[in-house]
């Protein structure tokens, strides 16, 4: 089973090299994965995410507003009736907001400098997948 991730940059950060090698590295890993691009909008990461039928959406963030932006996506997959759909954050989280982002519903927090095989790891356990064989 191959499950479908959105990768997505909401905000103004325009610094997008780590989302990039993410969304690589688990395309690499057998998951199919949608990469949004830079300068998301909360409203088109939602739509995308529907529209594409994701597990799982991935947010990349560098620009310190990680936790409103967090809060933002899960409130509005909620309001479109997708909350189901996991969210997971990564980039420049301190330590201290991680229990914040917890607490906003996501799934799991990968703070810049997470190894890319625990990142794998993660993901195959969030979405119920296995190495391709």
């Amino acid at each position: 089973m191959t499950a479908r991730v959105l990768v997505a940059k909401p905000g103004l950060d325009g610094h997008d090299r780590g989302a990039k090698i993410v969304a690589r590295t688990l395309r690499d890993a057998g998951f199919e994965v949608v990469y949004t691009g830079i300068r998301q909008r909360i409203e088109d990461i939602v739509s995308i995410a529907v529209q594409e039928d994701v597990a799982v959406v991935g947010l990349s963030i560098l620009s310190g507003a990680h936790v409103a932006l967090t809060k933002r996506v899960v409130d509005a997959l909620r309001a479109a009736d997708a909350g189901d759909i996991s969210v997971v954050v990564g980039g420049t989280i301190p330590q201290g907001d991680i229990e914040k982002l917890r607490e906003a519903g996501v799934a799991a927090v990968f703070p810049t400098g997470t190894p890319l095989d625990v990142l794998v790891t993660e993901m195959r356990g969030l979405t119920g997948t296995t190495a391709p064989s």
